[in-house]
């Protein structure tokens, strides 16, 4: 860190007056110390049962019941008016698949929330199928405790197809038809996932990008506002709203996680953590025929 940048001071426990909390451990331990009704947000994609390296596979009743117990004290710690943001993908058994957001759905409504969105990520790479097509999405359950909940569409517009549009007949004509600053988002985003030759890569196996926890965290918070993560990895969300002007905290049991997100949170409070920039397109290869060689070069015929 060069001199002059921003340092931040990172809590190993719950504590109200720090910007950053970063727990090894439980995250029903993390939890517990949190009082009532503070945080703003929650966002995380918890561990599908899969039998990746950070993770113990588990039999499905008992997996769902870790869930129920954490999403249930996340609420309790969720403010009134704020949002629980649940990515997740399938559990996959040898003959079949359950999409998680199934029984995620029927858990969260037990535990009081509303849904607000089933919002589809979708990605263009990973695990290739042989016996079913290949998986190319995930979703984002959005809940929120109580109907009065904050969300501001503004930050997170983006750019309208058309947007020097006018309405040509009636009063308005001759008025743009769309808003200025934008369109909505929709519910389906086409986000990189993290894969090797991504910026933000690191030796976590399943990271999500920054950009997909920042739509959330400026849509759905205020700066100054805390965002909790039960299931941190390496600390994508709680970088994401450092880097945002928020507050974070999350919990993650394995060690070498843990000192990775303590990295990205330095750096983020520090603005140099590498991210792919929000908004960019998703990159397309150039087309190629039988009559080229390469991209738009024609070759003798």
């Amino acid at each position: 860190m060069t001199k002059g940048q921003r340092t931040i001071s990172i809590a190993s426990k719950f504590n109200s007056r720090a910007r950053a909390v970063v727990f090894q451990g439980d995250c029903r331990e993390l939890i517990e110390t949190i009082p009532a009704g503070r945080m703003r947000l929650v966002v995380t994609s918890p561990p599908y049962n899969i039998g990746k390296v950070y993770e113990k596979k588990k039999a499905l009743d008992h997996y769902l019941q870790l869930q129920r117990e954490v999403i249930c004290a996340c609420t309790n710690a969720l403010a009134p008016g704020g949002s629980l943001c649940w990515e997740v993908g399938n559990y996959i058994t040898k003959n079949s698949i359950l999409p998680l957001d199934i029984p995620i759905y029927q858990i969260a409504t037990e535990c009081g929330l509303t849904l607000r969105n089933r919002i589809v990520w979708h990605f263009e790479h990973g695990l290739h199928c042989s016996k079913r097509f290949s998986g190319r999405y995930e979703t984002i359950l959005w809940f929120t405790k109580g109907d009065d909940y904050y969300f501001d569409l503004d930050p997170i517009r983006i750019p309208q197809k058309y947007p020097n549009k006018k309405h040509y007949k009636g009063p308005k004509a001759g008025a743009l038809s769309c808003n200025p600053l934008g369109k909505n988002p929709g519910d389906v985003w086409v986000i990189p996932n993290v894969k090797h030759n991504h910026v933000e890569k690191t030796e976590h196996p399943c990271q999500f990008p920054v950009e997909l926890v920042e739509r959330l965290i400026l849509s759905m918070t205020r700066e100054g506002d805390w965002v909790l993560d039960p299931f941190m990895g390496v600390g994508t969300t709680l970088a994401a709203a450092i880097k945002n002007k928020r507050r974070g905290a999350g919990a993650e049991i394995v060690a070498k996680y843990v000192k990775i997100a303590q990295k990205r949170i330095r750096e983020a409070a520090a603005g140099t953590l590498r991210t792919r920039p929000i908004g960019r397109p998703v990159y397309e290869p150039p087309q190629t025929d039988k009559k080229t060689n390469k991209s738009g070069r024609r070759t003798r015929s």
